[in-house]
């Protein structure tokens, strides 16, 4: 056989490999999904936020924590600002956005907030706030300080390390620990698009303490989101692209187990978790391919789903709200309090909605 030929048929099995990749891809972000409206009763966009709230959660209080302004590869934004934290109060008549001062040995001009976790101290009643940030597209985990009265953030601690690589997700168990997940396995960009492409399951969950750092769990499709069971029992972990909840029990806090995955049917970014009921409440995009190309005449749509007894045998998921990209594009985030719902995004708009 000639070399042209040879060429040839390596060229042919070459493309018909790219295509089978590209076709797995696009299966896997669900681009042939399109969306019909559902609608909760009166839903209001958020006066303030402009550029995002990719991760809220919430107080016992009612206080609310929105990190705005996320910079992320492949993801458009529209302000060169930085980040920010606000907060809104849930139990004001008219609820408002405030923004956070940041006080303390802290650049605040390359802050590029992306998921957060909020932890109480039991000894004090002080209330830490974890932040990942992406200084010019680094991964580090900060902890401050939220001083009520001040309505600021003191800067506590940064911390970085090797196997916070890629962080996109956090939920803090302790003053100065944590579990973290990584959405992807590579640093370098092209590999992390091959990444993609090849559809490698290799990101991770680490947990962090000033005396452990290692990784916990792995085996995941974009991890994503991450928090924990009201009883401190188990960890909640979103496969992004696989379309499940992972369910994780703490057997110490350095030894995980499996216990089951959810399908969800959609691929959703942050869990919120119900104080009272224990329901998960997501986040989600419904067609990651348009979240990718972000087409101005053809948004992506935005998703919320809600999950009750995820521990048992048969667990309901219910689509709680949907969206064509009309009102809302890529939520990211669904937190409720007491007949309400925050709905957060990527890089646009926020609501808050009724639930009853």
């Amino acid at each position: 056989m000639g070399k042209l030929a040879v060429l040839s048929l390596v060229a042919v099995a070459l493309a018909v490999f790219i295509g089978e990749r590209i076709g797995s891809f696009r299966h896997l972000m669900l681009s042939y999904r399109e969306l019909t409206k559902n609608y909760l009763s009166n839903c209001q966009l958020i006066t303030g936020v402009e550029f995002g709230a990719e991760d809220i959660t919430i107080l016992e209080d009612g206080l609310a924590f929105l990190s705005t302004g996320l910079k992320y590869p492949g993801v458009p934004y529209y302000s060169e600002d930085p980040g920010k934290i606000y907060t809104l109060n849930l139990l004001d008549f008219k609820p408002k956005i405030e923004s956070l001062s940041i006080k303390g040995d802290f650049d605040k001009d390359s802050f590029n907030p992306h998921g957060i976790s909020v932890y109480i101290d039991d000894k004090d009643g002080a209330i830490y706030l974890f932040v990942v940030n992406h200084p010019q597209g680094k991964s580090q985990v900060e902890i401050f300080r939220f001083v009520n009265h001040e309505n600021a953030l003191k800067h506590i601690k940064t911390i970085k390390h090797e196997l916070l690589h890629s962080v996109n997700d956090i939920v803090a168990v302790g003053t100065e620990s944590f579990y973290a997940t990584n959405d992807h396995y590579f640093t370098n960009d092209i590999l992390k698009s091959l990444e993609l492409l090849f559809s490698l399951p290799w990101c991770d969950v680490v947990y962090y303490s000033p005396e452990t750092v290692q990784v916990v769990a792995g085996g995941f499709l974009f991890a994503n989101g991450i928090n924990i069971s009201p009883n401190k029992r188990h960890l909640y972990v979103s496969n992004l692209m696989k379309h499940k909840i992972t369910v994780l029990e703490i057997q110490k806090t350095t030894e995980l187990s499996h216990v089951k995955e959810v399908d969800v049917g959609s691929l959703c970014d942050n869990i919120e978790v119900d104080r009272e009921s224990g329901d998960l409440w997501l986040g989600c995009h419904p067609n990651g391919y348009k979240l990718f190309f972000s087409d101005p005449n053809d948004p992506a749509g935005s998703e919320v789903i809600k999950i009750e007894n995820i521990l048992s045998e048969k667990p309901r998921v219910t689509q709680v709200y949907s969206d064509d990209g009309s009102v809302i594009i890529g939520s990211s985030v669904a937190a409720p309090y007491r007949g309400k719902l925050l709905i957060g995004t990527v890089y646009q708009k926020a609501l808050i909605c009724d639930l009853k």
